[in-house]
């Protein structure tokens, strides 16, 4: 009997590696940025938990996704050819940036450096090697049927590098960093208008179905979210004693960015929520767990995050009592989920 129910959790071990998501990280993603969230406006023992949680997360995940590159690489390579799925590697990106960021305020910058080097060479690979495949190595003739929200883990992961440099420019002798800092957040900006136009163009031209309108959409208002902290990491960075000189020349624009960026990541929040109300309770679609509700919990995190930092950088007084109301939304989303995954993994 003992060696049948180890041969069963074997199998279903190695059915999970070969199947797992593209987009696994956003679980790390979301523990990770409401532990952020939770070391400025929670009880320090949420956010310690959370980034236990974290970087077990990012252990497992990491591990897991090695094993199914060495040992299932045909469905990997197939992952990275769907338009529907291949972004989804860009939370590898992210959560790995996210957790970086966050042990190098807890006071572990060796490990900070680690994984945002980690993240910059799997952002180096994916950031010109999905396009170079969905331009040169599709096997169809249009891929706008594949667009959807989860394009923008593109912007989410180049933005959390953007931070992840911020954060490490601050020691000494670092300028370089500073820069490149700079630099991501206007490539992830541009990113963010480009993508979200095809967004837009594929809501306009494919019909638009309760099984196509996912969680995934919530990355709309997440990549504002992180893109606004991202530029609140910068104006620190520019206001500084010494501040480059391109960073304080550049300063009013960031800041302005940032400030029209928050507010129409604020716009999408009630119109992602009728669009869930249309698909679950119009459309019937069931509400059960499922990995992309990470997509969901993400944004919330990231939104009171980047709230409460922009609001204290650009003195916006009104957002610090929003990030905080903002911040208990996205505790309890991530318990709603983190529950609906344990009575699903009880039930298998």
């Amino acid at each position: 009997m003992v060696i049948a129910a180890a041969t069963g959790i074997r199998k279903s071990v190695v059915a999970a590696v070969a199947d797992l998501p593209p987009a696994s990280f956003a679980f790390v993603m979301a523990t990770g940025i409401i532990s952020t969230g939770a070391s400025g406006l929670g009880p320090s023992w949420l956010s310690l938990a959370l980034l236990a949680v974290a970087c077990a997360g990012l252990a497992v995940l990491g591990a897991a996704f090695a094993v199914r590159l060495a040992a299932f690489r045909p469905a990997v390579v197939a992952d990275l050819r769907a338009p529907e799925r291949a972004f989804g590697f860009f939370t590898i990106v992210a959560g790995a940036g996210v957790v970086g960021v966050r042990l190098g305020a807890a006071g572990h910058p060796v490990a900070a450096a680690v994984l945002a080097a980690l993240a910059a060479a799997a952002w180096l690979l994916l950031t010109y090697g999905l396009p170079a495949s969905l331009l040169i190595a599709r096997q169809v003739d249009s891929v706008l049927g594949g667009v959807d929200g989860a394009w923008l883990l593109w912007v989410v992961g180049t933005q959390s590098l953007s931070v992840a440099a911020s954060a490490l420019a601050q020691r000494p002798r670092a300028a370089a960093l500073a820069v490149a800092a700079g630099g991501l957040w206007g490539i992830g900006l541009v990113l963010y208008l480009l993508l979200v136009s095809l967004i837009l163009l594929r809501w306009l031209m494919v019909p638009m179905t309760a099984a196509t309108l996912g969680p995934p959409y919530w990355i709309l208002m997440g990549a504002t979210a992180i893109t606004v902290l991202a530029g609140a990491q910068i104006l620190d960075l520019a206001r500084g004693p010494a501040a480059l000189p391109l960073l304080r020349a550049t300063a009013g624009f960031v800041e302005g960015a940032c400030f029209t960026l928050w507010a129409f990541g604020t716009w999408w929040m009630p119109l992602l929520v009728v669009l869930g109300l249309w698909r679950h309770v119009w459309r019937r679609w069931p509400l059960r767990y499922d990995p992309a509700l990470w997509s969901v919990v993400f944004p919330l995190g990231m939104y009171s995050a980047a709230t409460l930092s922009f609001g204290r950088v650009a003195r916006l007084g009104f957002m610090v009592p929003l990030s905080r109301a903002m911040f208990w939304v996205a505790v309890a989303s991530w318990t709603a989920v983190a529950a609906a995954f344990l009575v699903r993994a009880r039930t298998r």
